[in-house]
C-alpha cells in the first residue's frame, strides 16, 4: 500500500514523519519488545533531530541500523553514523551502543559481510530481515540507499547487504541494503521537501519511471511518501492522499 501525504511545509513533514515513527515504534515494542529502524543520511538527520524529541516511547527498545553507509572513519564528515552521533545522541535518551554500525577499518567487502553478521543477531539467519521501518532518501538522480541508476546492484537478490566500490557519488566505497531486504520491510518512508525535488517526485510517483526509488515497493508492507507542497508541486490533487 502506497500513501502520499502532502504537508504545507517542512515543519509539517517533520511532524507527520515523527507521528508515523512513533506509532511504528510503539507497535513494534508492544508486539516484539524491540523496534528495528533503518536510517539514511541527508536531510533525514535534521528531520529526526527536530521531530523525535516530541514523541513518547521506550527509547531503550530502539535499535538503529543503516540503510547504507559510507566506508569512512566515524569522525569523517561523510560518515552517516558520525552525523547521527553528533546530532541525535543527547537530543533523545539513547546510547551509542543502540546503533548497529559498520566496522570502518574494513574494506567495503569485509564491512558488508560483517554487517550481515551483526544484523543476524537481530533477525533470523534463515529468512530475509524484516525491518519495522526504513527511512529512505532520494537523490537528484532517483537513487535510494546506495542503489544508483544502471548499477548492477539493482538486480541483486541473494544478499542482505552488498559492498559498492564504484559509487558515482563520493565517497566511492559504501555498503547498502539490497531491494530484497528493503521490500521486505513492514514500512518504508520517503520524507521529501523542496522545489528542487519536485521533478524527480513527479518522475517516480506520476510518470512511474524505472528509477531506483521507484523500485521501493514493500511486498507486504506500507510505503509512505511525505512531501511538502513544494516537493509535490508537479503532482495533481488526485495523485496525492
Amino acid at each position: 500500500m502506497t500513501q502520499t501525504i502532502v504537508e504545507a511545509d517542512t515543519a509539517g513533514v517533520v511532524r507527520k514523519l515523527a507521528q508515523i515513527i512513533e506509532e511504528s515504534a510503539n507497535n513494534a515494542i508492544r508486539d516484539n519488545e524491540i523496534f528495528k529502524l533503518g536510517l539514511s543520511g541527508g536531510s533525514l538527520v535534521k528531520f529526526l533531530s527536530d521531530g523525535l524529541p516530541a514523541i513518547t516511547t521506550d527509547w531503550s527498545k530502539w535499535r538503529f541500523f543503516f540503510c547504507d553507509e559510507r566506508v569512512v572513519p566515524f569522525d569523517h564528515e561523510d560518515s552517516t553514523f558520525g552525523v547521527y552521533k553528533a546530532n541525535l545522541i543527547g537530543k533523545i535518551p539513547i546510547t551509542e551502543d543502540q546503533f548497529i554500525t559498520i566496522d570502518s577499518d574494513f574494506s567495503a567487502v569485509e564491512a558488508a559481510n560483517d554487517y550481515i553478521k551483526k544484523m543476524a543477531v537481530y533477525f533470523p539467519p534463515d529468512s530475509l530481515p524484516r525491518f519495522d521501518l526504513l527511512l529512505l532518501g532520494m537523490g537528484p538522480d532517483g537513487h535510494t540507499c546506495s542503489l544508483f541508476p544502471g548499477h548492477r546492484l539493482l538486480e541483486e537478490t541473494s544478499r542482505w547487504v552488498c559492498p559498492i566500490n564504484d559509487s558515482p557519488k563520493p565517497p566511492p566505497s559504501r555498503i547498502t541494503l539490497t531491494f530484497s531486504v528493503i521490500n521486505n520491510a513492514k514500512a518504508c518512508i520517503f520524507a521529501i521537501t523542496g522545489a528542487s525535488k519536485a521533478d524527480m517526485v513527479k518522475r517516480i510517483l506520476k510518470d512511474k519511471e524505472n528509477l531506483p526509488a521507484s523500485r521501493v515497493q514493500p511486498t507486504n508492507g506500507k510505503l509512505y511518501w511525505i512531501l511538502d507542497q513544494a516537493a509535490a508541486g508537479n503532482l495533481t490533487a488526485s495523485e496525492t492522499g
